[in-house]
């Protein structure tokens, strides 16, 4: 291992002990596993609602308990999916399949057991993997100038526009709103104002937590007012929480295929750790000696998975660190969440906030050793957690929502900025149309604005800079693939359909 590498991490170390740093990591982690917990609430909603407490704190601080909270609800969301059939989060859906069998047959214990080992392995080893793959992509990353900048950033949009689950055109149109949401307020060379129609409280912009708040936080809880979930809490006692030998046996090669699964699929945008958990069970089922088990308790089938997101969590945070461009949904309101304490995520990151760098890093080993500690001997406070009615659980989300858009700059302003985004978002789940692409473009728009009008200074105004420069003609290049292959992929679904 380089020398350098190891200073660095252990300067990490130094940063992530100070006792303050180690509060946040503390509480970071709690309410990560208590949002994995509660069905309903994912890890990109409570980001977004509390990114406002971070205000207060110094950059390091704000960012190490975000980043808590992100993989401790891949964490808490196993013990929703195994005691209830009922995933916290996304990731954890797969988790159901086995885990609320094996509790049926009084084994929920093991099961939570092996979650939580397996989550601790795979998160550990995804953190080292990030300590020796940060460096290197941020060395290559620093040849970048404007042009590879603005390049990058397209792909970025492009990736997320790409991957949306629904029409690709509805993804592109939230991605021309979040620019243009980003282009409101001053311009930054003409000094003149854009879009803001007179209204005094657009003249700084759209700010990014109030919109957040609004499409993650408030549009959730209004969509689950519709939705009645039925809990049915697994009533015995929960014990037996070490997996046994023959445990182990059985689901130590599924931790590590997972975990090396989660790892790579984590660093590709798009991938993370929903794809992880799926591709992790699909894999499992597929080299097991016994597949007819799995949906009806197999240890493997929970082992998998678990690893899989959490090697996935700790992974998305390479592409961010290292080159400024976020995975997922999380990772854009991460991208947010530093450039609003200033500062700019990639290459640049490392050398001028190597604090906040290696600091954030080494506090994921911390994190997974507190979540560890953590998960199994609270097992009990989160059955009572998951027993609390929705009906008092949503309005306190609403006034927590409501007091932190206000306590951003003390203007109600933001608040009511917030709650039309709660609706837009609400009528945006409705119709289809998905927030990721808008939240990415709105928090970009700015740097890609910047970008661009900076390379054609330096080319006087001739656009053949970016195919001139090999590496952004090559970003453009994936990004016009990202564009151009749904296209013709549905050309030909629509004529195979048509000759039948």
């Amino acid at each position: 291992m380089d020398i350098n590498i190891i200073q660095s991490v252990l300067y990490g170390f130094q940063v992530a002990l100070q006792p303050l740093n180690l509060v946040y990591c503390f509480f970071g982690v709690l309410i990560g596993t208590l949002v994995g917990v509660l069905p309903g609430l994912g890890p990109a909603a409570a980001i977004a609602l509390l990114l406002p407490t971070t205000f207060k704190a110094t950059p390091v601080s704000g960012v190490i308990m975000l980043a808590g909270i992100y993989y401790g609800a891949m964490y808490g969301g196993s013990t929703t999916s195994i005691l209830v059939n009922i995933p916290g989060e996304a990731a954890s859906v797969v988790t159901c399949l086995d885990g609320y069998q094996m509790a049926l047959k009084g084994r929920a214990g093991p099961a939570l057991g092996i979650a939580a080992f397996g989550s601790f392995i795979a998160g550990t080893i995804s953190v080292i993997a990030l300590t020796l793959v940060g460096p290197l992509l941020a060395g290559v990353a620093l040849r970048f100038g404007p042009p590879e900048y603005f390049a990058l950033m397209v792909v970025g949009i492009m990736v997320l526009t790409f991957l949306s689950s629904g029409s690709m055109f509805k993804a592109l149109m939230m991605a021309a709103v979040g620019l243009t949401l980003g282009g409101i307020g001053m311009d930054s060379i003409s000094g003149k104002y854009r879009f803001t129609f007179n209204i005094q409280a657009l003249l700084d912009g759209v700010g990014l937590v109030p919109v957040v708040m609004g499409l993650f936080g408030i549009a959730e809880v209004i969509e689950n007012l519709e939705a009645e979930i039925k809990r049915d809490i697994l009533t015995a006692k929960v014990k037996n929480l070490f997996p046994n030998l023959k445990d182990w046996a059985e689901s130590i090669w599924a931790v590590i295929r997972g975990t090396v699964l989660g790892f790579f699929l984590g660093i590709i945008p798009g991938g993370g750790a929903i794809v992880a958990s799926f591709a992790s069970y699909a894999i499992e089922k597929k080299m097991s000696k016994h597949p007819e088990e799995f949906g009806k308790g197999a240890i493997a089938g929970v082992a998998g998975p678990e690893s899989a997101n959490n090697a996935a969590a700790g992974s998305s945070f390479i592409p961010l660190l290292t080159l400024g461009i976020p995975s997922n949904a999380v990772m854009a309101i991460f991208l947010g969440a530093l450039m609003i304490h200033g500062l700019q995520p990639g290459p640049l990151l490392m050398s001028r906030a190597p604090d906040l760098f290696w600091g954030t890093i080494v506090s994921m080993y911390i994190g997974n050793g507190m979540l560890l500690v953590l998960n199994l001997p609270l097992i009990p406070l989160w059955v009572m957690v998951l027993r609390v009615p929705y009906y008092l659980l949503y309005p306190l989300i609403l006034l927590f929502c409501l007091i932190g858009a206000y306590s951003i700059d003390n203007n109600t302003s933001d608040v009511i900025i917030m709650l039309i985004f709660g609706i837009v978002g609400y009528l945006m789940r409705k119709f289809r149309y998905e927030a990721p692409p808008m939240v990415l473009a709105l928090v970009l728009g700015g740097e890609l604005e910047s970008a661009l009008r900076q390379s054609l200074m330096l080319s006087r105004g001739d656009f053949s800079i970016f195919v001139t420069r090999p590496i952004a003609l090559g970003f453009l290049i994936v990004a016009l693939l990202l564009l151009v292959v749904p296209v013709v992929t549905q050309r030909k679904t629509l004529s195979t359909l048509e000759g039948e």
